[in-house]
This record gives C-alpha cells, structure tokens and sequence, in this order.
C-alpha cells in the first residue's frame, strides 16, 4: 500500500510489492525470496548484518517507466538491465528514478547498504537503530513526456474565510514549448484553471483561491478534501496526481500556539519507527494499532524522533486527527560530526525531500531540526541558521522548531519559533521535576528565546517489561510509573509551557555501540515494549493525559 488512498485515476501506477530475490553482498550463494517493503534484520540469519544487502525483482514494462522508492536504508544504487540509473543516501525520504525500456520483461536490481562508513554524515552509531532493506513502498508508473509534479496547498485565512494558495509544478521533457490546460479540482469543484504554452524543463503554475464554503479541519473533526490536479492537452487528459489536504492555519501568539485561532496544549509522545517484529518497515496495520494505544492515553500529538515517518503513518494521522511534529534526520551530533564535508549537503537534502513530499499534511503542525546536536558552538548557530532558512524558503506556513538539552549553553534560542527542551528530572538529573522546570523556564526568558511558545519535547524514564520490585529501583516498572507521574503533572500544570512529549511510546533497539549505555541492547523508555505490551507507566500517563 503506497499511500491509504488511490493517488492517480489516469496515470498508470503500480507498487512493486510481495516477493522480490534477495541475497547478502557478502554471500551471493544465500539467495532466498523475502517480501518488500522489509528490513534484513528479520531474516533469519541476518539479524544483526550491516552492509551490503541485493534485491531483484523482474517486472513488465512498456516505455518509459518512473520507480518511486518510498524509503532505502540506507544508501541505494538502482539499476535496471544492469545500467544504473539512480544513487540516493538517507532511509527516510523518497526518491524516483526514470528509465526508457522496451516492451517486455526487465531485471530492477537494488544494492543496499547500511553500514556505517565515511561518506555518511547522518546516519552513524547512535542510540536508535539504522535497518537495511527497502524498507517502503516501491512504486512503478508509465512515464509520459508531459506530467504533474509536486501539487501543494496553503490554506489561509482572510476576513474569517477560506483561502488557499495552489502550486502546481508541470515537467515537459520534449524540448519544445507544448499547449497544455491544467485544472484543480477540490473534491468535484475547479479550484484553480490555467492555459499555456509548457516549455521544456520543469515549470510552477500558482494560483490563490477563495473558498468560501470551506469546513476547517479541527483535530477532534479531522475533515479532509481530495485534491485533484488534472494535465489536458488537446482536451484529452494525460496525467493527474490526487492528494488530501484541510483547511487549517497555525500561528505563533506570544507563548501560545494557536491552531485555528485556539491555543493547543500538546500531550505528546516520541515514537520511533521500530517493531519488535518488523524493525523499521512497519505495516501500516501495525501503524494503525500504535496510533489505536497513542490516542487511547489521551495523547494528541506525535513527534516522529529522528527523522520523517513514513508517509502511510502521517496519512492515518491526518485521518484522526492526530498532531505531528516531523522531524528531519539529525540527533546527537557534536561539532566535529556536523563538520563532516558532507553532513551540510546530505542535511539539505533530507529537509528539501521532506518538506516537497509531506507538505500537504494537515496533522504536521510544526517542522523540527537538529536534535540535540551543538546548537551551543558559533559553527553550530551557522548550520541551525541554515537549515532554518532553508525550510523557511520551502514553507512559510508552519512553525519551526528544534529540541536541545544544552540547557545554560544554548546560542540559537532565536532562531525557531518554538523552544523546545529535552529534560529527565528524577532520571538523568537528581531534581525535583517542578524545580527544574522552573531553572529551565527561567533561564529561556534571560536569552532570546524569551516570550516564545515553550515545549517539554522529552522527558521520561525507563523500565524492562515485566521487572517488578517492591522497593521501586531504576528499571523496573513501579519506578518508571512513579517518575512520568511527577514529571508531567508537574510541566501540564506549568501555566508557560505548551505541551509536552513524552520519551518515548515505545522502546526501541539501538546500535550496538550503545550497547553498554543500554540495557538489553534497547532504549527501554517506552510505556510499551517493542512488541507493545503496556507497561504500568501506560495506565498512568492515560491517567494523567484524559485529566488535562
């Protein structure tokens, strides 16, 4: 399933889904049949390989063909007859490869890899872990000389209605100028409608539009729109691309978050994308139960903690309703690996592909940077400030935002909208929740972050499933309970902060070099294990969260 709703009625398209051939670089002889999207770690034998893993998949094609890859992990070579025609590093943004092919049967060939090596700069050892394999949906499409790009939507307000600015971009690989009608439909209206003459190349079409009878899309009544852009030549439609969009508007008022005009008090919580039994490349029923427990605590805001998620995943959000703050690939990283000769273009390039790809989500309410990486150096301000205007000169429409633990250290308390700071009083640190959210809070105000909306984006505690001890240590269920009940009674009642997100739904496993900091190889702060069995800290934070 490439997306949970039909994305063409006219262009052809297909997922290149079930069994593809599948065989470790380092043992060719070991081929066996695996289903994609998967990760190699959940077959038998190779539960713990890095590097170089090779999937084929004989296919039918007729022309010119596009393959649309969801998500690699996490560099990828493509070839098709053995030519190669697409490289592409970061697990978790797509990207398309187009190829001529005469009528009949072709070998797509994919070399994966996922071993730590120098030309990476984002993904290294670090306390999540980096799965091989094709881990989402590959897409193969008929290929025609004139299609739609990216069709992007920008609801706004004006005089307490409906406006929408619609971006369509048209790419003509002829090369020469073609006559062409464009038209937009939301739901069976037009919407916007342009007549011109192509040239070669790519070009963007922007209209503004009034909507007048326009239902806004409110997390408690998440109502979605089918937009259709239509490409006409000769009166005889040729391609169209079908996304879901809703009318909502987020602005930043002092300290508050105002969604829709209403302030949001945020209660969150940190998920990665792994599984006990599908490490990263989670079916999207499986995605669909951990947004079933998320939202049965109370909670109503998602971080996707490190990177983008799956673009399934935001789906069902924008159907519930759900919160997300999406986040580009980064965490933890210190000045000398941000210095890393390819970590400023390879960062670029995940925001870029993240924001074209997710840009009309209604559920992502805010865009997020940098976890915990040296917001605290001048080198560090640079590329915070960078990244920062590269999303701005993408989308102007959201707040922007990074989570930072340099508490007393941090220089770019400025540069985003919202400040967020990563906190675990009573786990990491030996105070009072109540205490050092206030030294945090107060020390905020002295820098320029002052007067900012104000975001716990984590804290926590962890816990083993099933340890239990009367006398409640470190690791054991009771404590873990104990801990997230002071914490977030004491930041929900904070009158300054905006929300927070707990650290994290579920636990996650970790790269090995973290083993020592780690028990059991995983980071244990889950209220659910990595299989999803609740712990006891699940019926407290579900306490706590259906109060606020």
């Amino acid at each position: 399933m490439e997306r949970t709703f039909m994305t063409h009625e006219i262009r052809k398209s297909q997922e290149i889904c079930g069994l593809w051939d599948f065989y470790p670089a380092i043992s060719p002889d070991e081929k066996r049949r695996v289903t994609v999207p998967s990760c190699w770690e959940t077959y038998p034998g190779l539960e713990s390989y890095q590097g170089m893993g090779i999937y084929e998949k004989e296919l039918y094609l007729d022309g010119r063909a596009r393959f649309l890859f969801k998500g690699v992990s996490h560099t990828a070579q493509v070839y098709l007859d053995g030519k190669l025609i697409a490289r592409h590093y970061n697990a978790y943004t797509p990207f398309e490869a187009e190829a001529e092919a005469a009528p009949g049967m072709h070998t797509l060939r994919v070399e994966v890899d996922n071993s730590f090596n120098e030309e990476s700069a984002l993904h290294v050892p670090n306390d999540y872990y980096t799965y091989g394999g094709i881990t989402r949906p590959v897409i193969v499409e008929s290929a025609g000389d004139l299609s739609i790009g990216k069709l992007h939507f920008t609801p706004y307000t004006r005089d307490e209605k409906w406006y929408a600015r619609i971006s369509a971009e048209i790419k003509n690989s002829r090369t020469e100028a073609v006559g062409v009608t464009l038209k937009v439909f939301l739901g069976e209206e037009t919407c916007a409608e342009f007549c011109l003459a192509v040239p070669a190349g790519n070009s963007v079409l922007q209209q503004d539009t009034a909507f007048p009878n326009a239902v806004s899309y409110e997390p408690d009544k998440p109502i979605l729109y089918r937009l259709q852009a239509v490409l006409y030549i000769d009166g005889e439609p040729v391609d169209d691309l079908i996304d879901r969009v809703g009318f909502r508007e987020i602005k930043i008022n002092g300290t508050d978050i105002l969604y829709n005009g209403n302030k949001l008090k945020i209660r969150g919580f940190n998920r990665h994308e792994d599984h006990g039994q599908f490490g990263c490349a989670i079916p999207v029923e499986a995605m669909a139960a951990d947004l079933r427990l998320i939202m049965d605590t109370g909670a109503n805001a998602v971080r996707t903690c490190h990177y983008p998620n799956d673009e399934r995943f935001l789906d069902l959000c924008d159907e519930l309703g759900l919160l997300v703050w999406e986040e580009a690939h980064a965490r933890g990283l210190s000045e000398e690996q941000m210095r890393h000769r390819n970590f400023r273009r390879q960062s670029l390039d995940c925001i870029d592909e993240m924001v074209e790809n997710h840009y009309n989500h209604p559920c992502i309410f805010t865009w997020g940077i940098l976890n915990e990486c040296a917001s605290m150096t001048k080198y560090g301000r640079e590329v915070y400030s960078e990244q920062f205007e590269r999303i701005r000169s993408l989308d102007t429409s959201r707040p922007l935002t990074f989570a930072s633990c340099h508490i007393d250290k941090d220089i770019c308390l400025d540069l985003p909208d919202i400040v967020s700071m990563n906190i675990y009083p009573l786990w990491y640190i030996d105070e009072s929740p109540e205490a050092f959210l206030d030294h945090v809070y107060r020390w905020v105000q002295e820098t320029p972050g002052k007067g900012k909306p104000f975001i716990i984006s984590e804290i926590g505690a962890g816990a083993i499933y099933g340890c239990h001890a009367s006398h409640n240590p470190k690791w054991s269920e009771e404590r873990q309970a104990q801990i997230l009940k002071e914490q977030l009674t004491s930041v929900l009642s904070h009158e300054k902060t905006s929300g927070v997100f707990i650290w994290q739904f579920c636990d996650c496993r970790v790269s090995e070099e973290w083993f020592a900091r780690r028990p059991r190889g995983m980071n244990n702060k889950g209220i659910v294990d990595e299989y999803r069995r609740k712990k006891m800290a699940y019926e407290t934070v579900k306490e706590i969260y259906h109060q606020m």
